[in-house]
């Protein structure tokens, strides 16, 4: 997704509001993964969702959905991470 260049206040005001939507989506286990980049434009979610529309109908759930300039939804073939994996086993 595509975030806005600039942050309005009406932005900065629904933050808190998303971020608990995303934060129980994420114990829902309908996001597994959230990342926005380091100059905050652009962002990338992991869903969970049996198709696109599925994901679009998550997406317009944010608060701050009115202020994605861009949405782009990519079906995954694998998803491999390091946190999807059982703990590291520690012997201490």
């Amino acid at each position: 997704m595509r975030l806005p260049a600039l942050f309005t206040q009406e932005f900065i005001a629904l933050i808190p509001s998303h971020w608990a939507l995303i934060q129980q989506l994420i114990e829902d286990h309908v996001i597994e993964t959230y990342a926005i980049s380091a100059d905050r434009t652009r962002g990338w979610i992991t869903i969970n969702a049996d198709d696109a529309a599925a994901v679009q109908a998550v997406v317009e759930q944010f608060p701050l959905y009115s202020f994605i300039t861009e949405v782009e939804i990519d079906e995954l073939f694998i998803f491999d991470s390091a946190k999807s994996r059982f703990p590291r086993l520690s012997l201490n």
